[in-house]
């Protein structure tokens, strides 16, 4: 028997109750038999070791300030190893419990744990380290971001600083990895797009030193909040100045130079993972992990295909609402012309408008949910400082109830908002979207692991499948809301047949921005910025839609079973109580409730 087998009942309660925080009663952990007491202590030392090998995704993911200190080189040989272990070792434990002694929400438990560490085992074979950084993810901005206090790293007192101090420290280290590791890509011809490129030197070029007080890693000490001790600040300011002077700074500019001549000279000029040795390969890897489905690229491709098209015949009945009679492109073209759709003068009446729609839902809400979150639900503005550089977002509550989950909005100007794409966006981003799946996941799961695990493919899916419940909902009523909601479903529907079409079907980036702006008249800028998106981040966007057509098959699969016993409420319910799952889990733990 395993150590883990030979804790005890009375230890494990009392680390149910205190130390690992569940939430639940004593009574309801003295039930659970001595097979889910082993499987969920390994499932939070599961949990707990993931964190420590990725500690960065630690604080922006669970606010977990034990890691606000530390920063793994996750892209060196030796921390690869370090993965490789834990997942392995992970997998030979679950193979050793007997899944029969388990009670439901252990056997949910156990799928979960073997599905995440067998993908994240199976993605090793992806040289993602590589490639360590992109447009989307580059550690020197993300740390860059994360110094004004407005990031995911709180900055609020002496010992926040001294924290995040730590983790700027070893940003030299990290930076010295990637060359080492992309120099290895070019050897090897595994190497990044050229767009890719020139969109991190852009990147890079800002974070060159060139007045030091102007550093955006000094931001956070430019004007200390409250709570840090007037006696404390002179130390803190010096010892972030030295280190960006002397170890930041120097490291960057190596960056900046390696990627602008001797990684910008390798660059690949396909843009697909297709144009690499072995890149076919990766790709399915991708997609399966992204989707959580056995569903293969050129499947993928002909649901995208089969979306656009339907999605464009919706729009055509639109473009008629609006009294258009040229073709969706012209139709797209018009709206920046269009003052009644850009109402606002002021940042205040933008979430005004927020507000209106979030009191209209959470009327409604208690017909289509059995519950609801505990949590609250607040509505801000992104901070001006970062609207142009992050889009609206939703940030989840804290584990210990010490903050509500919050409804982001970004727009650099209001005046430009459009109010045609408000009510898809707060479903999505708001409630009942991701903000009912978080939560709700946090208020109910039994283990850390379950509270915080998350996939795109359900996670991205809900929300998604969010966004159609705003006709049931009564917030498409009007032509410019119906505009934004299949405005919104086009851009994931082009995402099928984009990424796909790029990476297994040899497609051109010319040939993809093309696509994009005939299906949803976005601009030069718009479109090459998705379709560079999907070359630094393949298959991540095939999830959006994937997940939410699942639902909705599941959704009508149950009402065409149950016929005049189909309960919407009921429904939900099963899609979410045991929160976020592979699409697979998901679509076994339906039929089981419909079967029964």
């Amino acid at each position: 028997m395993t150590k883990i087998a030979r804790v005890t009942r009375r230890a494990f309660n009392a680390s149910l109750a205190c130390s690992i925080g569940f939430g639940q009663t004593l009574a309801r952990s003295a039930s659970l038999r001595s097979a889910d007491i082993e499987l969920a202590a390994l499932a939070e030392e599961y949990h707990r070791a993931v964190l420590a090998l990725f500690p960065l995704d630690a604080t922006e993911n669970t606010g977990d300030a034990r890691y606000d200190a530390a920063f793994e080189i996750d892209i060196s040989p030796a921390h690869r190893e370090r993965q490789r272990a834990l997942y392995r070792r992970t997998l030979d434990r679950l193979g050793r419990i007997d899944t029969s002694g388990l009670d439901r929400e252990g056997k949910v438990t156990h799928a979960l744990v073997q599905w995440d560490a067998a993908d994240r085992l199976r993605m090793m074979a992806y040289p993602r380290h590589l490639m360590p950084l992109n447009q989307l993810n580059c550690m020197p901005v993300r740390l860059a971001q994360w110094s004004s206090g407005n990031g995911s790293q709180p900055l609020r007192t002496s010992a926040n600083y001294e924290n995040f101090l730590k983790r700027l420290q070893r940003l030299p280290a990290w930076i010295d990895q990637a060359i080492s590791n992309m120099r290895e890509g070019i050897r090897g011809h595994v190497v990044l797009p050229r767009p890719v490129v020139e969109r991190i030197l852009a990147q890079l070029d800002a974070l060159v030193l060139v007045d030091l007080p102007a550093s955006p890693y000094l931001a956070g000490v430019g004007a200390f909040p409250p709570g840090v001790p007037q006696a404390d600040r002179p130390g803190l300011r010096e010892a972030y100045r030295k280190t960006v002077r002397d170890a930041i700074a120097p490291a960057n500019t190596r960056l900046r130079d390696f990627m602008r001549g001797e990684y910008l000279q390798a660059a690949r000029l396909t843009g697909g993972l297709s144009g690499m040795a072995g890149g076919a390969g990766w790709y399915r890897l991708l997609v399966q992990s992204s989707t959580t489905t056995d569903l293969r690229p050129e499947q993928i491709h002909e649901i995208g295909l089969r979306e656009v098209a339907r999605i464009g015949a919706e729009l055509e009945k639109v473009k008629a609402d609006f009294g258009f009679s040229g073709n969706l492109a012209a139709f797209f073209q018009s709206l920046a012309t269009r003052a009644e759709l850009t109402p606002f003068q002021s940042d205040s009446e933008v979430l005004a408008a927020y507000t209106s729609i979030n009191d209209r839902v959470k009327e409604r809400l208690p017909k289509f949910f059995e519950r609801a979150p505990r949590a609250p639900l607040e509505i801000r503005a992104v901070e001006h400082l970062r609207r142009n550089a992050v889009s609206s977002h939703y940030v989840s509550p804290a584990l210990d109830g010490s903050r509500p989950g919050v409804f982001f909005a970004a727009f650099p100007d209001a005046r430009k908002v459009s109010i045609s794409r408000l009510a898809a966006l707060f479903l999505h981003e708001g409630q009942p979207g991701h903000h009912y799946q978080v939560a709700l996941q946090q208020e109910t799961a039994r283990t850390d692991f379950r509270r915080t695990y998350w996939n795109d493919a359900y996670g991205e899916g809900w929300a998604l499948y969010a966004e159609s419940l705003g006709e049931e909902l009564g917030l498409y009523g009007d032509a410019a809301s119906r505009l934004g909601r299949l405005q919104q479903e086009m851009m994931r529907a082009l995402r099928l047949v984009i990424d796909t079409g790029i990476h297994a079907q040899g497609w051109t980036r010319e040939r993809a921005i093309s696509f994009a702006r005939e299906n949803d008249g976005s601009s030069e800028d718009e479109a090459s910025r998705a379709v560079d998106r999907y070359l630094a981040w393949p298959g991540q966007a095939l999830a959006y839609k994937i997940g939410e057509l699942k639902m909705l098959e599941l959704r009508e699969r149950a009402r065409a079973r149950l016929g005049s016993r189909f309960d919407l409420r009921a429904f939900h319910t099963q899609v979410l109580e045991d929160g976020c799952l592979p699409l697979h889990l998901l679509e076994a733990k339906v039929s089981r409730w419909l079967a029964g």
